[in-house]
């Protein structure tokens, strides 16, 4: 059985529905298509979708032939769990919830978590606090319907590496909640990046594959960055790892070409890193 390889839904055009994203995810080669909840109220909206609408989604699923294993939400990036503002920290709970409902609906198996306690907010201790507390009833909530929460390393320095993820793993200490790193970011945030993976061992789900440079975190092609694929790839392969995700968005002006052309190089790239 080969192991997954799947592709961010936004490194397609925008206009195109979710059907076409995962036919053409397909032609590409990919297995897999990661849908994202950010922070956009049309993103956001998924999570009020109808029982009909996410029958929809389940058959654009079956009739591709692409799956959806995996969610993106970055919506708490506006909506932080730490947030010190008691309206936003509730936003970001129900947002947690819905998304959790929603991931059980429609097959989802994991959900990644962005590792922020804030973003658009001073971090401190009592946002630490709150973070910790509530990502502690959001995972209560998973638990009951068997879907995988993996903390994302960000950009920020609160969640950058695997080690500071590790901390809120062994604090909540559940089988619900785990790393979904970004190999990208994490060549950001430290300097031995085999070494944080490694600290990560027996609890990292998936893994986003994204170029990057020091203080540059996205539209990168693949092999023009400092990430080490080969290496860190037989890393998390060693460890298990089965689940992964190519991670890049659909600019025009970063592209300069063809954006099918670019899904096929980055498929082309990444696959065979992927095979034993």
């Amino acid at each position: 059985m080969k192991r997954i390889l799947s592709v961010y839904e936004k490194a397609l055009p925008p206009e195109l529905t979710l059907y076409e994203r995962l036919v053409e995810a397909g032609k590409a080669g990919f297995d897999a298509l990661e849908l994202s909840i950010d922070e956009t109220e049309e993103k956001l909206s998924r999570l009020c979708w109808s029982n009909e609408q996410r029958r929809e989604l389940k058959n654009a699923v079956a009739d591709s032939g692409v799956g959806i294993n995996t969610i993106c939400l970055s919506g708490h990036r506006k909506y932080p769990l730490g947030s010190a503002d008691p309206a936003t920290e509730k936003r970001g709970l129900e947002i947690a919830e819905k998304a959790i409902e929603f991931a059980y609906d429609v097959g989802v198996r994991i959900i990644q978590l962005a590792g922020y306690d804030v973003y658009y907010e001073p971090s401190d201790e009592s946002t630490r606090e709150r973070f910790a507390e509530n990502l502690a009833r959001v995972v209560g909530m998973a638990s009951k319907r068997g879907v995988i929460l993996g903390f994302e390393t960000m950009e920020t320095d609160f969640m950058n590496t695997v080690s500071k993820a590790m901390k809120y793993v062994r604090l909540i200490n559940s089988p619900y909640l785990q790393i979904y790193p970004d190999v990208g970011n994490v060549y950001n945030g430290t300097d031995d990046v085999l070494k944080d993976i490694e600290s990560g061992r027996g609890h990292i789900c998936a893994a986003h594959l994204k170029e990057t440079l020091p203080g540059v975190f996205r539209n990168m092609h693949y092999g023009d960055g400092r990430v080490d694929f080969p290496a860190v790839i037989s890393a998390l392969k060693e460890q298990g790892v089965g689940i992964y995700n190519a991670e890049f968005w659909y600019d025009p002006q970063w592209l300069s070409g063809d954006w099918r052309q670019a899904l096929r190089d980055a498929h082309g790239y990444l696959r065979p890193l992927l095979e034993d």
